[in-house]
């Protein structure tokens, strides 16, 4: 892919997370461009959060945010998006924010915000993995196994992202071998997504979802192209540790804890490529097999 073509990539995620005020406290996030089916939930997420950053002052960052799946949204509509400012005190401001779609809502979220401050400090330290230099992203692994995957997958690895992955160990339907339920990836935003801090944590929510859900279906060899399962985010939680760029690698370190009933959970750790631990994640989802069901 061409400098010119991740530049206009970066662009289109810029585009899609800087939301267009209607009134006080409600915005609206655009269509995704060239769209359709469903919306990604990691989009939702993204500009949910733009939209709590907009009514809250740069002196306080976002820390945390926790969200809930309603509905499905469309991904050829627009998004409402309504903030409510639950508190703005001397340290911390609360936001509450409902996407809305067709008159119903499709997703809750509630952010928390924080002053900058000093404080005692301590990290995980990152994994021992190799560096995103010498890994092939998601797309050349598809032409490399096009004849081993379904046509449905191969013309979604097809279509132009914003986001370049390179797996560290391939995952389903790359591979098909069970093994523990922990994975990493490096990850980036293509082209330059402008110095705007809060820019770069609203696209690494956006791309926070990508993968995570499918970290407990590891050990089972399934993956979202599979006809006989059904996944679905139904909550995802963000926690903003530190500053860093979404236009530059870093590490997604991923592990379930536990799957059953039909719901799987996962975790997540965001490392720059120095090995500072920037964010971590959450989330439960859907995981149905429909031949159990």
């Amino acid at each position: 892919m061409s400098e010119t073509d991740d530049t206009a990539l970066g662009q289109w995620l810029h585009d899609v997370l800087d939301l267009e005020q209607v009134e006080q406290d409600y915005f609206r996030g655009i269509a995704t461009p060239q769209g359709r089916g469903r919306s990604f939930g990691g989009q939702v997420v993204g500009q949910a959060l733009m939209s709590a950053i907009r009514t809250v002052g740069p002196e306080r960052p976002v820390h945390s945010l926790h969200a809930y799946f309603m509905r499905p949204g469309d991904a050829t509509q627009p998004v409402l998006f309504q903030v409510e400012r639950d508190r703005d005190g001397r340290s911390f401001a609360t936001r509450r924010v409902v996407a809305v779609q067709a008159g119903k809502p499709i997703l809750n979220l509630a952010a928390s915000f924080h002053v900058t401050e000093p404080g005692l400090s301590h990290q995980y330290q990152m994994p021992d993995v190799p560096g995103p230099e010498g890994l092939m992203n998601e797309e050349q692994l598809g032409e490399e196994r096009a004849d081993e995957l379904p046509e449905e997958f191969l013309q979604w690895l097809r279509t132009p992202r914003p986001i370049e992955m390179r797996p560290v160990s391939v995952r389903p339907p790359f591979s098909r071998e069970p093994r523990e339920p922990a994975q990493a990836m490096w990850m980036r935003v293509r082209g330059n997504l402008g110095d705007d801090l809060e820019m770069h944590r609203a696209a690494l929510a956006y791309t926070s979802d990508f993968g995570l859900l499918g970290t407990c279906m590891l050990p089972f060899g399934k993956g979202f192209s599979d006809r006989d399962m059904q996944f679905a985010s139904l909550d995802h939680a963000v926690w903003f540790h530190d500053d860093f760029r979404m236009d530059e690698w870093l590490l997604y370190s991923m592990d379930s804890p536990w799957a059953g009933g039909a719901r799987g959970f996962n975790r997540g750790q965001i490392f720059t490529q120095d090995g500072r631990l920037v964010a971590s994640t959450a989330q439960e989802g859907l995981v149905r097999n429909v031949t159990l069901s």
